[in-house]
């Protein structure tokens, strides 16, 4: 998605994604599917509004800023996580493949 900047005039075959942070709008070329652009923007107000409740429990004067970097660690560390799992699995499933050929192989002589 690419943010657009005021003045900028809008094309009607454009898609546009819309996504509202502490109350301040902000709308974006959607650049891929419509509906995957606005599951991610869905995703990240989500995910913001969660950080600042848990946030604002603990802590009531901490700073939008430092709202939005914590949200943003939590996502990259989910999608670090991810990659890992996903790299374990194709590991998994490659050691696995490789061992079962290995015994068809071996039936098969």
């Amino acid at each position: 998605m690419k943010g657009t900047g005021k003045g900028n005039s809008r094309n009607l075959s454009e898609q546009y994604v819309s996504i509202e942070i502490f109350g301040q709008p902000y709308t974006f070329k959607a650049e891929v599917d419509i509906d995957s652009a606005q599951a991610v923007a869905d995703f990240l107000s989500r995910e913001i509004h969660k950080v600042e409740v848990e946030v604002m429990k603990s802590q009531p004067g901490v700073n939008k800023k430092a709202i939005l970097i914590l949200a943003a660690l939590n996502i990259a560390n989910a999608h670090f996580e991810t990659r890992r799992n996903y790299s374990d699995f194709l590991r998994s499933v490659s050691d696995r493949s490789a061992s079962l050929l290995q015994i068809l192989d071996t039936a098969v002589r």
